[in-house]
């Protein structure tokens, strides 16, 4: 469940954006990435953050109990990650996008970052801020 809510400020108001994150090869950061147009990345680095993933959830119904003395309840699993926000650069943030697209893109998949047109990438690159 690598897919977390990023909370900030941004002109001085609360501000999230749901975004994959990974964490770093030495488990010591969550690295992702920003559409370039989106206003939380652009006063974020330093700034103390609160990354929120959510798991599998579920409304318990108090009919599976074996009394009708009981009262609904959720089961879920949720990880509160907070840090302070680093801006990464370009080579970091290609780096952090190809190491996604391994993550998730199947082992057998005919997919394959380096096989996309390098004009095309450098262009998707542009627009975002990891």
């Amino acid at each position: 469940y690598g897919f977390a809510a990023l909370f900030s400020t941004a002109g001085g108001m609360p501000y999230a954006t749901h975004l994959p994150l990974m964490m770093s090869k030495n488990n010591e950061c969550l690295y992702g990435h920003f559409a370039l147009p989106n206003p939380q990345w652009k006063e974020i680095d330093g700034q103390n953050v609160l990354a929120v993933f959510q798991g599998p959830h579920c409304y318990i119904s108090p009919k599976w109990y074996e009394t009708n003395q009981a009262v609904p309840t959720w089961n879920y699993v949720a990880v509160h990650v907070y840090g302070e926000a680093e801006l990464l650069d370009e080579e970091e943030t290609v780096q952090s996008m190809s190491d996604l697209v391994l993550k998730y893109e199947s082992p057998d998949s005919p997919y394959k970052l380096e096989d996309v047109d390098a004009k095309l990438l450098a262009g998707m690159n542009k627009g975002v801020k990891g």
